[in-house]
C-alpha cells in the first residue's frame, strides 16, 4: 500500500514538473503597433508628345507627315485640322505648302496630296516621320529613293495608296487615308511604331502667368498677294487661334471643322532661289527671329534648330507650348517678321 502511495505521488510530481516547463501560449487579439500604410505614388499621366495632351491610350504610333497642296484650287482642304504639328512653307512663287504632322489623330481623308521639297523632308527626320507625298522635286527625289526617310510617294502609288477626286483638276485631286499610308508602310516592310520625345510644354500655372503684348488678329504674308496670306483671329470662347486664308476661314473639306490653334509660331529664314522654276533653297539650321502667339499674347523670341526640330528660345532658354495643336510659318528673312506681320483690331 505504501509503496503505491509514493509510486502515485511520484507521477503527480512529474507531472507538475513537466506543465511547468511546457507553457502554452494563448492566442491574442492585440495587433501590436499599428504600421503606416506605404503611398504608392500615382504613375505620370500620359501625354501625346507633339500636343502635350493627356490620353489613356499607349502611344506607341509613329507620327506621318504629308505634304498638303494650298494653291487656292485645293481649298478647303481634308484632314488638316486633325494635324498635331502643321510647318507652313514656301514652294514656288508665292503658293506655300504644309507639311502636316498626325500622330494623337488618324483622318479618313488627307490631302489635296503634293510634291516634296528637300526641306520637307529635313523638317520630317526631326519627328522620325512616315513621309508621305505625291510628286518631287530633283533633290528631294534623289533623297526620297535613297530613303534618307522611310515614304510612300504618290508617283509609285498613284491610283492604288493615292486616290483621285474627280470633281478636282490634277495637281490639285490626289488623296489618302491613314489606312492606306499604314498600308503603304506594310507594303514598305517601314515599322509604324516608335517612341518620340515630347515638346517642350508649359504648365497649367505657365500658361495662366503668360505675358506678352495683344495678338487678337495677326496677319502673316508671303508676297503683297492677299490671297497667299494667312490671318489668325483669337477666339476668346475656344481660347485658341482660327486661320483665315484670303478672308476664308480654314475649314475641313468633309466635316467643317475649323482649324483651331492653341501655338502659331512665326518664324523668319534666309531663302534662296536656286532655279528658274523658282524652287528655294532654306537655312533651316542656323537659328533667328521668331514670334509666338499664345492666348492671345504675342511674345518676341528666337527660333533654334534642336535634333530637326524648329523650337522657340528666350535668352537661350526653351519657351514651351501650351498644351494642343501648333501651326510654324516659315517666311523668308527678306523682308522678315516686322515687314511681313502686322496686327488688326
Amino acid at each position: 500500500m505504501f509503496t503505491f502511495f509514493v509510486i502515485t505521488l511520484f507521477v503527480l510530481l512529474a507531472a507538475c514538473s513537466n506543465d511547468q516547463n511546457h507553457v502554452v501560449d494563448q492566442p491574442t487579439n492585440d495587433p501590436g503597433p499599428s504600421q503606416p500604410e506605404k503611398e504608392t505614388p500615382e504613375p505620370p499621366p500620359t501625354v501625346y508628345p507633339l500636343t502635350g495632351l493627356e490620353t489613356v491610350e499607349d502611344v506607341t504610333q509613329r507620327p506621318f507627315g504629308v505634304i498638303i497642296n494650298n494653291h487656292p484650287k485645293a481649298r478647303p482642304q481634308s484632314g488638316l485640322y486633325q494635324a498635331d504639328l502643321v510647318y507652313e512653307v514656301l514652294a514656288e512663287g508665292d503658293v506655300t505648302r504644309f507639311f502636316a504632322i498626325y500622330q494623337s489623330e488618324k483622318p479618313e481623308v488627307i490631302g489635296p496630296v503634293r510634291s516634296a521639297r528637300e526641306y520637307y523632308i529635313d523638317l520630317s527626320i526631326g519627328y522620325d516621320a512616315f513621309f508621305v507625298a505625291h510628286g518631287w522635286s530633283i533633290d528631294a527625289e534623289r533623297e526620297l529613293q535613297a530613303n534618307v526617310v522611310d515614304n510612300i510617294n504618290g508617283m509609285i502609288y498613284d491610283g492604288s495608296l493615292f486616290l483621285r477626286d474627280s470633281s478636282r483638276v490634277a495637281p490639285h485631286n490626289s488623296y489618302i487615308s491613314y489606312e492606306n499610308i499604314k498600308k503603304g508602310a506594310d507594303l514598305k516592310g517601314y515599322s509604324f511604331e516608335s517612341t518620340v520625345p515630347k515638346l517642350p510644354f508649359l504648365s497649367e500655372e505657365e500658361v495662366a502667368g503668360l505675358q506678352g503684348s495683344e495678338a487678337k488678329n495677326v496677319r502673316v504674308a508671303y508676297s503683297s498677294r492677299e490671297i497667299f496670306a494667312a490671318t489668325y483671329t483669337y477666339n476668346e470662347q475656344t481660347e485658341t487661334y482660327d486661320r483665315y486664308s484670303n478672308g476664308e476661314q480654314t475649314v475641313d473639306r468633309e466635316t467643317e471643322a475649323p482649324v483651331s490653334l492653341d501655338n502659331v509660331f512665326i518664324v523668319e529664314m534666309t531663302h534662296e532661289v536656286i532655279d528658274d522654276v523658282g524652287r528655294r533653297r532654306i537655312d533651316m539650321t542656323s537659328g533667328g527671329k521668331g514670334l509666338l502667339l499664345q492666348k492671345g499674347i504675342s511674345q518676341e523670341v528666337e527660333w533654334e534648330n534642336q535634333d530637326g526640330r524648329i523650337l522657340p528660345v528666350l535668352n537661350g532658354d526653351s519657351v514651351g507650348f501650351v498644351p494642343g495643336k501648333t501651326w510654324i510659318n516659315i517666311i523668308p528673312s527678306n523682308p522678315g517678321i516686322s515687314s511681313s506681320v502686322s496686327y488688326g483690331n
